[in-house]
């Protein structure tokens, strides 16, 4: 069930961040402003573990006042980056709303434009952390300078776009582990009480031999309209959130990671092949790149199938759960919006009647579990690194989005090896001034994936 979302101080302990999406999801783009470079700050209290926010969204707030709700403090957010100063401006109003005393953003800190990540990261010390959470093509780059600066990381899904993005992500977790950092990533749900029960009464036997996995996201999340006359092409794509794969890897990763991550969580094993299959409805007049019924179906190494279906078209049928099916018996896993519905039944039937065992209610949000963990490990100074783990979910992801697009099996051996980039050269030179990564046409539509003719590993 969603949480409901308090803004007044003291009342935050189990936001989710989807909470926050509703009021700073919507904001419009605001004229990108030059960051000043300064030196690190330097706080009073030496036990207090200071933020960078990278990202000022709403996953990006919710993730911050989770940090602020949790026992692991005292944090304190110190600096913020975005590339737009009006969204900036609403998150640190917001956040301030929050927890008045946990929030010490001087202006001089407040960072706009396409290289504000480092400023941000730049005003954190050894044992801080900075949030990464701006849009997923973002994201190995801005976990490589984290890394490279010697601080703990908490990063959003998506983790990459592309198969380089995700060998990128990779080589960034080996140096994290050297240095003994501690990286957090936004697969919350692994974080889950009741999964975690599940789990292991699946390792205990209680199932027997796992056969099949099945998942399902069915719900309107929307297309995408015309860029207005006049606005800049590259702010206005960044601004699309998921209808635009080189932004974000797609509606396809943006909403259905976190069950493929149960899946192979569930598996404890990484899927070697994939294939599925994709289309449009014939009526779309969405401007973006989605298609809007997908379905993949994954093989693990022992043969095990685990497949997820997704649809995105209002007036259907609504679904949002993963399942397993054991040689003894059935599961569910999770429910709408991750709840942590975890049920065990006495044999395939998912029925009220025929429950074995269900989880209570959980007392946390799973999205503030993972906070919880993760600054506890920081103070304890216990190994907690969560980065490729974190890539490989993405690597499934991105095999299971390319057999659909492409409409051929994609092995994991593939992904892996492709040097196949959205933008190539990578993003790290991107600025507003860039050419478009992707063109649309004269209708306002960008370009949409044709099985057979389409390439993306």
């Amino acid at each position: 069930m969603k949480r409901e979302f308090n803004l007044s101080a003291g009342s935050h302990r189990n936001p989710s961040r989807r909470d926050f999406v509703k009021w700073s999801g919507g904001l419009a783009a605001g004229t990108a402003l030059a960051g000043l470079s300064l030196p690190r700050v330097h706080a009073a209290e030496e036990n207090t573990i200071r933020l960078a926010l990278i990202g000022c969204g709403g996953r990006g707030n919710g993730a911050v006042a989770n940090a602020f709700a949790s026992p692991g403090g005292p944090v304190k957010l110190v600096a913020m980056a975005d590339i737009h100063e009006r969204r900036l401006a609403a998150s640190h109003a917001n956040l301030t709303k929050v927890d008045p005393q946990k929030v010490d953003v001087a202006p001089e800190r407040r960072f706009v434009g396409f290289d504000a990540y480092k400023k941000a990261i730049d005003c954190l010390r050894p044992g801080d952390v900075a949030l990464l959470t701006t849009r997923a093509a973002f994201r190995p780059l801005h976990l490589e300078y984290a890394v490279a600066k010697g601080v703990n990381v908490f990063f959003e899904k998506s983790f990459a776009t592309d198969p380089v993005g995700v060998r990128r992500v990779l080589k960034a977790a080996e140096e994290s582990e050297k240095k003994n950092l501690k990286i957090a990533a936004g697969t919350m749900c692994r974080h889950s009480k009741n999964r975690q029960e599940l789990i292991k009464r699946i390792r205990d036997g209680a199932m027997g031999q796992i056969q099949l996995l099945r998942a399902y996201r069915s719900e309107h999340f929307g297309g995408l309209g015309r860029k207005p006359e006049g606005e800049n092409e590259i702010y206005w794509q960044l601004r699309t959130i998921f209808h635009l794969f080189w932004v974000s890897a797609g509606l396809w990763s943006e909403a259905d990671i976190h069950q493929i991550d149960e899946m192979c969580w569930i598996k404890d094993a990484w899927p070697v092949s994939a294939h599925g299959i994709g289309g449009r409805a014939a009526n779309s007049t969405d401007c973006g790149q989605n298609l809007d019924s997908c379905c993949a179906e994954w093989t693990f190494a022992d043969g095990t199938k685990a497949y997820y279906v997704m649809r995105n078209l209002a007036n259907t049928h609504n679904e949002f759960s993963t399942y397993i099916h054991g040689s003894k018996c059935g599961a569910q896993f999770s429910g709408k919006i991750h709840a942590a519905t975890t049920r065990l039944y006495k044999d395939q039937r998912f029925e009220a009647d025929n429950l074995v065992w269900e989880a209570p209610p959980e007392p946390i949000s799973p999205w503030q579990a993972e906070w919880d963990v993760f600054l506890d490990a920081i103070r304890q100074d216990r190994h907690h690194n969560e980065a490729r783990q974190a890539a490989m979910s993405q690597a499934a992801d991105i095999m299971g989005r390319a057999a659909i697009h492409m409409g051929r099996v994609i092995t994991m051996d593939e992904v892996m090896a492709s040097k196949f980039e959205w933008v190539p050269g990578g993003v790290d030179h991107l600025n507003e001034n860039s050419p478009p990564p992707v063109v649309a046409d004269a209708n306002g539509r960008y370009p949409v994936p044709v099985p057979g003719q389409w390439v993306e590993v």
